[in-house]
Protein backbone atom coordinates (compact mmCIF):
# COMPACT_ATOMS: atom_id res chain seq x y z
CA UNK A 1 0.00 0.00 0.00
CA UNK A 2 3.03 1.98 0.55
CA UNK A 3 4.64 1.82 -3.02
CA UNK A 4 0.97 2.58 -4.36
CA UNK A 5 0.41 5.71 -2.75
CA UNK A 6 3.27 6.79 -2.78
CA UNK A 7 3.43 6.57 -6.84
CA UNK A 8 -0.14 7.65 -6.97
CA UNK A 9 0.46 10.82 -4.59
CA UNK A 10 3.18 11.65 -6.84
CA UNK A 11 1.63 11.04 -9.91
CA UNK A 12 -0.64 14.12 -8.69
CA UNK A 13 1.35 16.17 -8.04
CA UNK A 14 2.38 15.49 -4.35
CA UNK A 15 5.90 15.96 -3.13
CA UNK A 16 6.78 12.75 -0.97
CA UNK A 17 8.99 12.04 1.45
CA UNK A 18 8.49 7.99 2.74
CA UNK A 19 10.66 5.84 4.72
CA UNK A 20 11.25 2.39 5.58
CA UNK A 21 13.06 0.04 7.75
CA UNK A 22 14.60 -1.90 4.81
CA UNK A 23 16.60 0.35 2.78
CA UNK A 24 16.05 -1.41 -0.40
CA UNK A 25 12.54 -1.60 -0.80
CA UNK A 26 12.53 1.92 0.17
CA UNK A 27 15.23 2.85 -2.86
CA UNK A 28 13.29 0.75 -5.33
CA UNK A 29 10.31 2.97 -4.70
CA UNK A 30 12.02 6.43 -5.20
CA UNK A 31 13.63 4.75 -7.79
CA UNK A 32 10.06 3.73 -9.27
CA UNK A 33 8.82 7.39 -8.28
CA UNK A 34 11.31 9.67 -9.94
CA UNK A 35 11.43 7.56 -13.11
CA UNK A 36 7.93 8.14 -13.64
CA UNK A 37 8.39 11.83 -13.47
CA UNK A 38 7.89 12.41 -9.43
CA UNK A 39 9.46 14.16 -6.56
CA UNK A 40 10.58 11.62 -3.74
CA UNK A 41 12.93 11.65 -0.82
CA UNK A 42 13.48 8.73 1.67
CA UNK A 43 15.01 8.46 5.01
CA UNK A 44 15.65 4.87 5.37
CA UNK A 45 16.91 2.78 7.87
CA UNK A 46 13.95 4.54 9.36
CA UNK A 47 12.09 2.83 12.64
CA UNK A 48 8.63 4.64 13.35
CA UNK A 49 8.90 3.56 17.08
CA UNK A 50 11.69 5.63 17.97
CA UNK A 51 10.67 9.33 18.38
CA UNK A 52 14.00 10.39 17.43
CA UNK A 53 13.48 8.74 14.14
CA UNK A 54 10.48 9.91 13.67
CA UNK A 55 11.63 13.89 14.15
CA UNK A 56 15.05 13.13 11.41
CA UNK A 57 11.72 12.67 9.23
CA UNK A 58 9.78 15.39 9.77
CA UNK A 59 12.92 17.43 9.83
CA UNK A 60 14.01 15.93 6.68
CA UNK A 61 10.44 16.77 5.11
CA UNK A 62 10.62 20.51 6.36
CA UNK A 63 14.33 20.68 5.20
CA UNK A 64 13.58 19.30 1.56
CA UNK A 65 10.21 20.95 1.06
CA UNK A 66 9.73 23.83 3.58
CA UNK A 67 6.36 22.43 5.04
CA UNK A 68 4.24 19.36 6.03
CA UNK A 69 0.59 19.02 4.47
CA UNK A 70 -0.62 16.03 4.39
CA UNK A 71 0.51 12.87 6.78
CA UNK A 72 -0.22 9.59 5.78
CA UNK A 73 0.41 7.33 8.38
CA UNK A 74 0.45 3.66 6.92
CA UNK A 75 3.45 1.85 8.51
CA UNK A 76 2.60 -1.50 10.79
CA UNK A 77 3.46 -4.64 12.07
CA UNK A 78 1.00 -6.88 13.70
CA UNK A 79 1.81 -10.63 15.86
CA UNK A 80 -1.19 -12.92 15.44
CA UNK A 81 -2.01 -15.30 17.77
CA UNK A 82 -5.63 -16.26 19.95
CA UNK A 83 -6.33 -14.56 23.40
CA UNK A 84 -4.49 -16.81 26.39
CA UNK A 85 -1.80 -17.82 23.29
CA UNK A 86 -0.31 -14.87 22.20
CA UNK A 87 2.68 -13.97 23.71
CA UNK A 88 3.10 -10.96 26.02
CA UNK A 89 6.32 -9.64 24.07
CA UNK A 90 3.98 -10.12 21.19
CA UNK A 91 0.82 -8.24 22.30
CA UNK A 92 3.08 -5.34 23.42
CA UNK A 93 5.15 -5.28 19.76
CA UNK A 94 2.15 -5.45 17.98
CA UNK A 95 0.50 -2.45 19.76
CA UNK A 96 4.50 -0.72 19.73
CA UNK A 97 4.09 -1.18 15.95
CA UNK A 98 0.57 -0.44 15.07
CA UNK A 99 -0.46 2.39 17.38
CA UNK A 100 2.78 3.96 19.40
CA UNK A 101 4.35 4.94 15.68
CA UNK A 102 0.91 6.66 14.80
CA UNK A 103 1.02 8.53 17.82
CA UNK A 104 4.44 9.48 17.70
CA UNK A 105 5.16 10.52 14.19
CA UNK A 106 1.81 12.38 13.83
CA UNK A 107 3.42 14.11 17.71
CA UNK A 108 6.59 15.00 15.10
CA UNK A 109 4.41 16.78 12.62
CA UNK A 110 1.66 18.31 14.56
CA UNK A 111 3.50 21.69 15.15
CA UNK A 112 4.42 22.20 11.53
CA UNK A 113 0.76 20.84 10.30
CA UNK A 114 -0.84 23.57 12.69
CA UNK A 115 1.19 26.03 10.89
CA UNK A 116 -1.02 25.69 7.19
CA UNK A 117 -3.46 23.44 8.31
CA UNK A 118 -3.24 20.17 6.50
CA UNK A 119 -4.35 16.35 6.09
CA UNK A 120 -3.97 13.33 8.48
CA UNK A 121 -4.72 9.79 7.10
CA UNK A 122 -4.42 6.92 9.62
CA UNK A 123 -4.66 3.36 8.24
CA UNK A 124 -6.95 1.38 10.66
CA UNK A 125 -8.57 -1.70 9.97
CA UNK A 126 -11.88 -3.42 9.45
CA UNK A 127 -10.58 -6.10 12.55
CA UNK A 128 -10.98 -2.22 14.32
CA UNK A 129 -14.97 -3.06 14.28
CA UNK A 130 -15.38 -6.85 14.24
CA UNK A 131 -13.48 -10.04 15.19
CA UNK A 132 -12.66 -12.52 12.30
CA UNK A 133 -12.89 -16.28 13.44
CA UNK A 134 -10.31 -17.40 11.31
CA UNK A 135 -7.72 -14.69 12.18
CA UNK A 136 -6.04 -14.62 16.06
CA UNK A 137 -5.98 -10.71 16.10
CA UNK A 138 -6.65 -9.69 19.21
CA UNK A 139 -3.69 -7.26 19.48
CA UNK A 140 -4.33 -6.11 15.90
CA UNK A 141 -7.99 -5.39 16.52
CA UNK A 142 -6.71 -3.43 20.37
CA UNK A 143 -4.40 -1.33 17.78
CA UNK A 144 -6.66 -0.80 15.29
CA UNK A 145 -9.67 0.22 17.64
CA UNK A 146 -7.24 2.58 19.12
CA UNK A 147 -6.09 4.24 15.54
CA UNK A 148 -9.72 4.83 15.55
CA UNK A 149 -10.25 6.42 18.45
CA UNK A 150 -6.80 8.46 18.19
CA UNK A 151 -7.99 9.81 14.86
CA UNK A 152 -11.06 11.10 15.97
CA UNK A 153 -9.41 12.60 18.72
CA UNK A 154 -6.95 14.21 16.61
CA UNK A 155 -9.82 15.43 14.19
CA UNK A 156 -11.79 17.08 17.43
CA UNK A 157 -8.02 19.11 18.64
CA UNK A 158 -6.54 19.86 14.83
CA UNK A 159 -10.32 21.95 13.70
CA UNK A 160 -9.35 25.12 15.37
CA UNK A 161 -6.18 25.14 13.56
CA UNK A 162 -7.34 23.53 9.86
CA UNK A 163 -5.67 20.05 10.05
CA UNK A 164 -8.54 16.95 9.41
CA UNK A 165 -7.79 13.26 10.52
CA UNK A 166 -9.79 10.57 9.14
CA UNK A 167 -9.05 7.03 8.99
CA UNK A 168 -9.15 4.25 6.05
CA UNK A 169 -10.11 0.42 7.34
CA UNK A 170 -9.21 -1.99 4.62
CA UNK A 171 -10.79 -5.33 4.94
CA UNK A 172 -9.00 -8.09 3.29
CA UNK A 173 -6.26 -6.85 0.34
CA UNK A 174 -3.84 -8.30 -1.87
CA UNK A 175 -0.56 -8.01 -0.02
CA UNK A 176 2.59 -9.41 0.68
CA UNK A 177 1.22 -10.11 4.32
CA UNK A 178 -2.06 -11.89 3.00
CA UNK A 179 -1.13 -13.76 0.33
CA UNK A 180 0.65 -16.82 2.03
CA UNK A 181 -2.17 -16.78 4.24
CA UNK A 182 -4.73 -17.25 0.74
CA UNK A 183 -2.50 -21.12 0.76
CA UNK A 184 -4.70 -21.88 3.56
CA UNK A 185 -8.23 -22.72 1.97
CA UNK A 186 -10.05 -22.79 5.59
CA UNK A 187 -8.71 -19.03 5.90
CA UNK A 188 -9.07 -17.80 2.34
CA UNK A 189 -12.94 -19.92 1.91
CA UNK A 190 -13.86 -17.96 5.06
CA UNK A 191 -12.70 -14.20 4.52
CA UNK A 192 -13.41 -14.41 0.68
CA UNK A 193 -16.67 -15.74 1.55
CA UNK A 194 -17.29 -12.55 3.79
CA UNK A 195 -16.52 -10.09 1.17
CA UNK A 196 -19.72 -9.38 -0.88
CA UNK A 197 -17.65 -8.37 -4.04
CA UNK A 198 -16.39 -11.62 -3.97
CA UNK A 199 -12.44 -10.61 -4.48
CA UNK A 200 -9.35 -9.20 -2.38
CA UNK A 201 -8.85 -5.54 -2.79
CA UNK A 202 -6.14 -4.05 -4.79
CA UNK A 203 -3.59 -1.58 -2.90
CA UNK A 204 -4.42 1.13 -5.51
CA UNK A 205 -7.91 1.06 -4.95
CA UNK A 206 -6.86 1.95 -0.79
CA UNK A 207 -4.31 4.03 -1.95
CA UNK A 208 -7.06 6.22 -3.91
CA UNK A 209 -9.18 6.73 -1.10
CA UNK A 210 -6.01 8.10 0.78
CA UNK A 211 -5.16 10.61 -2.06
CA UNK A 212 -9.24 11.32 -1.64
CA UNK A 213 -9.18 12.18 1.77
CA UNK A 214 -5.92 14.50 1.60
CA UNK A 215 -6.85 16.43 -0.98
CA UNK A 216 -9.41 19.56 -1.05
CA UNK A 217 -12.12 17.43 -2.36
CA UNK A 218 -12.37 16.25 0.93
CA UNK A 219 -12.20 19.71 3.31
CA UNK A 220 -15.32 19.04 5.18
CA UNK A 221 -14.63 15.49 6.02
CA UNK A 222 -13.18 14.61 9.17
CA UNK A 223 -12.82 12.37 12.08
CA UNK A 224 -14.91 9.90 10.09
CA UNK A 225 -13.52 6.42 8.90
CA UNK A 226 -14.25 4.93 5.32
CA UNK A 227 -14.66 1.05 5.43
CA UNK A 228 -13.04 -0.14 2.21
CA UNK A 229 -13.63 -3.96 2.50
CA UNK A 230 -15.94 -5.42 -0.55
CA UNK A 231 -18.66 -4.50 2.20
CA UNK A 232 -17.68 -7.49 4.58
CA UNK A 233 -18.75 -5.55 7.29
CA UNK A 234 -22.37 -4.76 6.02
CA UNK A 235 -23.82 -8.39 6.66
Amino acid sequence: MGRAAALMFAREGAKVIGCDVYPAGAESIVEEVRAAGGDMVSLHPCNLTDPVQCQALVDLAIETYGRIDVLYNNAAMAYFGWFGELSDEDWHKTLNEEINLVYLLTKAAWPHLKKNGGAIVNTASISGWQGLKTLPGIAHSTAKGGILGMTRHLAMEGGKFGIRANTISPGVIESNQTRPLLRDKEWADYMLGRVMLGRLGKVEEIASIALFLASDEASYVTGADLLADGGMSAW
